[in-house]
C-alpha cells in the first residue's frame, strides 16, 4: 500500500509546504499526495504555492481538493460574485493580491485592479485550475474534504457545494453518517482541541494547524486505516517575524 501524505490549508506558506514535504521524505511515484484545498490567501507567497500545486498533481499525481478560499480567489477575479470581493478583503486576500500584483500600491483598489489584470494576462491557467478542482476524493476507507459531511444528509455527496467548503460546528460536533473516516482542514484544530496539533476524533481527522497564522503546517501519513503518523513544520506570525 501506498503511504498517503495528507496537508491542508497551505494559505500561501511556500516555504513551510517544501519543509514538510522534505520533513515527510515525499518520494513523487511512490507516496499520495493528497493535498485539501486553501492554498491561497494570508500567507506571503500565494502564487508561488497554486504553481508548485499544479506541477505536484501533474507531475507526480498529487490529488487536490478545492477550498473556500480558492473558490473566492477564482470569483474575485472573474469579478462573479460582489460578496466574493468583500470577503476576500477581509480575509487575507490581500497577501494574494500583493503575490500576483506587479509591484506594491498604495490602495487596495489599485492593488486589486493589478491583480486582475496580472492574472488575466499570465495566469489564467492558475484560475482554470482552481476552478476545476473537485470537492472531495474518496478511496477504500478514507473520504478527505476541505470543510467536512453535513450530517443532515443520508448521501453526503448530495450536500450543497457550500457544505464541501464551509461546514464547521454541525460537521464536528454532531456524529458522521458515513462508514469511512472523514480527513479535513478549514476549521484550525486549535479551534477543535485548544492546539494546533492534527485532531483525531470519532470517524473525523482534523490537519488545519493554521500555519499563516504563524501556527505550524500538519502533515498526516496514512500508512493503514489505523496506522497513522503526524509531522509538523512552524508557520510565520503575520509580522513575518520567526515563530520558533
Amino acid at each position: 500500500m501506498k503511504r498517503k501524505l495528507v496537508i491542508s490549508d497551505i494559505h500561501g506558506c511556500h516555504g513551510a509546504l517544501n519543509e514538510l514535504l522534505a520533513l515527510m521524505s515525499y518520494k513523487p511515484g511512490e507516496d499520495q499526495l493528497l493535498l485539501l484545498g486553501d492554498f491561497v490567501d494570508r500567507g506571503p507567497n500565494s502564487r508561488e504555492v497554486v504553481e508548485q500545486v499544479i506541477k505536484l498533481v501533474k507531475d507526480d499525481g498529487a490529488i487536490a481538493i478545492k477550498g473556500n478560499h480558492d473558490e473566492r480567489f477564482v470569483d474575485v477575479v472573474l469579478e462573479r460574485s460582489e460578496q466574493a470581493l468583500y470577503k476576500f478583503t477581509g480575509h487575507g486576500g490581500r497577501q494574494t493580491a500583493e503575490s500576483y500584483a506587479d509591484g506594491s500600491h498604495s490602495s487596495l483598489d489599485k492593488l486589486l485592479s493589478q491583480m486582475k489584470a496580472t492574472v488575466k494576462q499570465s495566469y489564467m491557467h492558475h484560475l482554470d485550475f482552481l476552478d476545476s478542482l473537485p470537492l472531495y476524493h474518496e478511496d477504500e476507507h478514507f473520504i478527505y474534504v476541505h470543510a467536512g459531511l453535513n450530517p443532515a444528509f443520508d448521501n453526503w455527496k448530495k450536500q450543497p457545494e457550500r457544505d464541501f467548503l464551509y461546514i464547521k460546528e454541525p460537521f464536528i460536533k454532531q456524529p458522521t453518517r458515513v462508514g469511512k473516516t472523514v480527513v479535513f482542514g478549514h476549521t484550525k484544530t486549535r479551534d477543535i482541541h485548544g492546539k494546533s496539533d492534527i485532531w483525531f476524533g470519532d470517524g473525523k481527522i482534523g490537519i488545519d494547524g493554521g500555519c499563516s497564522n504563524g501556527y505550524q503546517l500538519n502533515g498526516l501519513e496514512i500508512r493503514g486505516r489505523n496506522d497513522f503518523r503526524t509531522y509538523m513544520v512552524r508557520g510565520k506570525p503575520k509580522n513575518n517575524t520567526a515563530a520558533r
